[in-house]
């Protein structure tokens, strides 16, 4: 008689059945959404789109640690997925591609720079690196405020950690013990430079001791991992803990942009060579392996994405752009002249 081949307990970190599988829908959204944009790009229907495939994991896990109402989001531009996580309706991805007049920003910013009040998301900055002054900022107000339960999560690539505002950011907030958990989605590139050529040590991590403050690294393909990562260190810093940096490695498997050519850097067989690290069939896979989605739960929820994306897709082309009047408005307070 054959033995019976058991398949080890998952370790999901407290997490149920329906945060799994939602897990895995938000996945398969920003994905669907980040290759829209560039099959808008390539269309001429819009002029740019930023690329994000291969930070699934990170995103899906990151956005179930975040507490909803109290804590605030300082992403960067390859957050698509982060963002739809904590609320942010998957229209507004398609309005800010599509520079519509009901896009969030008035259709005045880059694709996927989202900014919320009521979501707690700052906006982004397109400076590499400057939006973590800006974090650190919220996060100085909250201790100021003498705000407890509440912590900012501050994303950023790897590119960053070379960047002067990166370095200030990080030592002022160690040295004020500030609420705020810096987390690096390390793919490998900065837009054509890679690692190796931007840094000393191995990993971003190891940079932590240097402004005495902890560090944790993280594989970024594993949302489960990801989220009992951040959660915990959220926690730690909504609780006087003090800030912690948290590398999520990860690959991106897209180019920079629409306006990159990879090729130029990187061979199709070394991207091939790191397709096991995709996030999205990989946590398909193990969900379908532990019986938390049936045999037609996944191209189900594909085909549902795809309609809603489709749907989404159409409505934000057919609105307006904005009005030329527009042009002159949210530049000053008060009074303005337009410059003629």
């Amino acid at each position: 008689m054959a033995k019976a081949i058991s398949t080890p307990a998952l370790e999901r970190h407290g997490l149920s059945d329906d945060q799994l599988r939602w897990m895995l829908r938000n996945m398969y959204l920003q994905r669907m959404l980040d290759n829209r944009g560039f099959q808008l790009n390539r269309q001429g229907k819009i002029p740019f789109a930023t690329g994000s495939e291969g930070h699934e994991g990170i995103h899906a896990g990151a956005a179930l640690a975040f507490e909803r109402g109290k804590d605030v989001l300082v992403p960067y531009y390859r957050d698509i997925g982060l963002c739809i996580g904590i609320g942010m309706p998957p229209l507004q991805a398609l309005l800010s591609m599509f520079a519509r007049g009901q896009d969030v920003s008035g259709g005045r910013q880059f694709p996927n720079h989202y900014s919320s009040h009521a979501l707690g998301i700052l906006s982004i900055s397109s400076i590499i690196a400057a939006h973590c002054s800006h974090a650190v900022g919220a996060a100085y107000a909250m201790k100021l405020r003498k705000q407890s339960g509440r912590a900012v999560l501050c994303t950023f690539g790897e590119g960053a950690t070379s960047e002067g505002e990166w370095h200030e950011s990080i030592n002022f907030a160690s040295i004020h013990k500030l609420p705020i958990v810096f987390l690096c989605e390390n793919n490998g590139w900065a837009i054509s430079t890679p690692s190796e050529h931007q840094m000393a040590v191995r990993d971003v991590v190891d940079k932590a001791p240097g402004y005495g403050l902890p560090g944790v690294k993280v594989d970024g393909s594993d949302p489960i991992a990801t989220y009992a990562v951040l959660a915990g260190v959220m926690d730690r810093a909504r609780s006087g803990g003090g800030p912690t940096l948290v590398e999520a490695t990860c690959y991106r498997f897209l180019s920079h942009t629409t306006d990159d050519d990879d090729r130029t850097y990187r061979t199709r067989e070394e991207i091939e060579r790191h397709r096991n690290l995709d996030p999205v069939p990989r946590f398909e896979a193990l969900l379908a392996e532990h019986g938390i989605l049936a045999s037609d739960d996944a191209s189900k929820m594909k085909r549902d994405v795809l309609a809603e994306v489709n749907a989404l897709t159409d409505e934000a082309e057919a609105l307006p752009y904005p009005a030329a009047a527009e042009l002159y408005t949210n530049l000053y307070e008060g009074a303005y002249e337009p410059w003629l």
